[in-house]
Parts: structure tokens; sequence; C-alpha cells
């Protein structure tokens, strides 16, 4: 009996994981999805306004060694302005999404990487990492209030060899 008893234990884990799927949350789904659906758009770097829609008319963008870019309009000029510069790309994957209980606010949080030529011409890739807080006015579409990326920290120097040779002792 007591290894029947500890075997049934055992299995235990692994009958709770198979019971089914957890429950999706409807506002963290739609805002992982309205995420996904702007990096798109803006992968593409074809649609200015489409790719500006996503945020909301006051929002703020903080672009890594620049200044804050206020509202709709000057965003707008932001964003035509990267698409304009040569080898220009920009691409992101959300990694979470999060919705206060109130469901009006989120964030989602993912890894960028841009792409574009440095004023020397030379073509410079950067990965970075992003935060982005959205806002849901009555029920509406996901609206990005914040959106807020920087660079990924620069990998460790390589490890020096070691320049001092060994002593080898003579017999």
């Amino acid at each position: 009996m007591t290894r029947r008893f500890v075997f049934a234990l055992a299995l235990l884990p692994a009958l709770a994981s198979a019971a089914g799927p957890a429950k999706v949350d409807p506002a963290r789904a739609a805002l992982l999805q309205t995420d996904m659906e702007w990096a798109r758009a803006a992968a593409l770097g074809k649609d200015v306004e489409k790719i500006v829609s996503y945020w909301a008319d006051d929002a703020v963008v903080y672009p890594p060694r620049e200044a804050a870019i206020s509202g709709k309009a000057a965003i707008r000029n932001y964003v035509g302005t990267s698409l304009k510069t040569p080898f220009f790309s920009i691409s992101w994957k959300p990694a979470q999404a999060v919705v206060a209980s109130s469901g009006d606010l989120g964030y989602t949080m993912g890894s960028n990487e841009i792409t574009f030529a440095d004023p020397k011409g030379k073509v410079t890739r950067a990965q970075g990492r992003y935060l982005t807080v959205w806002r849901r006015n009555g029920g509406g579409p996901w609206k990005c209030v914040i959106d807020f990326w920087n660079d990924s920290p620069f990998p460790p120097p390589p490890i020096p060899r070691p320049t001092v040779k060994p002593v080898v002792k003579k017999k």
C-alpha cells in the first residue's frame, strides 16, 4: 500500500499539468497582439500613418541618447525621418505583457534591433530592450503612451591570454 501511495504522489504533478490549458487573460492577450501587430507594421517600414496610429496623441518616446519626443506630430516626424535613413530597419519581439486589474493600463517589454547607417555611412546594428506603457480608454484599442528603449549592455571583453610562459624545470 505504501508503494502505491508514493507512486500516486509522484504522479500528481504530471496529472495536474495535464488537466488543461491555463486561462488566458483576454486583456493581456489583446495587448500582446497589439504590440506584435505594431512590430509587424514597423518592420515593413512603409506606412508612417499605420506605424504612428499605435501611439496615443499625448505619447512620449524616449530614444537612447536623444531628447524625448512628445506628441503625435513630433513622433510622426521622427518616424518619417527614421524610415528615410539609409539602411534603416527596426524590429522587436514582445516577451511579456502585463495589464492592470482595472484593464485600462498595461505594459509590454521585450527585445529589439535597429539597423541604420551612422554619419560615416557604416551600417550599424543596435540590439536592445524596450518597455512600452499602454492605455485603453473605454474598452477601445490599446494605445502606447510611453515608449522607452535602450541598447543592450556591451558584451564583456574577451578574457586575456596569459603572457607569461610557464617555467619548465631542467633536470
